[in-house]
């Protein structure tokens, strides 16, 4: 019997560790699978910031006035233009 709950608590800790420990995982947060296929806007779009390098596509994810996220292709020409007219627009 105490065979069988010390069996019990080490597989209870094992599962408790694992949960833990997967909960913890570092990876990319801002990915973009699939990209918006329409033009937006200059005058919609407050910022924009590049996905994280870790990520399997490499995306510009444009932020609206209204507060939505969009991922857009990077080497669309649109985006390039929105892209460089927002950087000048900072300085």
């Amino acid at each position: 019997m105490k065979t069988a709950c010390i069996l019990l608590l080490c597989m209870l800790g094992a599962a408790l560790f694992c949960t833990v420990s997967c909960n913890n995982a570092v990876g990319p947060e801002n990915c973009c699978f699939k990209f918006y296929p329409k033009k937006i806007q200059k005058r919609r779009i407050k910022s924009y910031y590049l996905s994280d390098n870790r990520c399997a596509w490499s995306a510009v994810i444009l932020r609206t006035k209204q507060g939505l996220k969009v991922c857009v292709n990077p080497n669309d020409d649109w985006v390039k233009e929105v892209t460089q007219f927002l950087d000048e627009k900072a300085f």
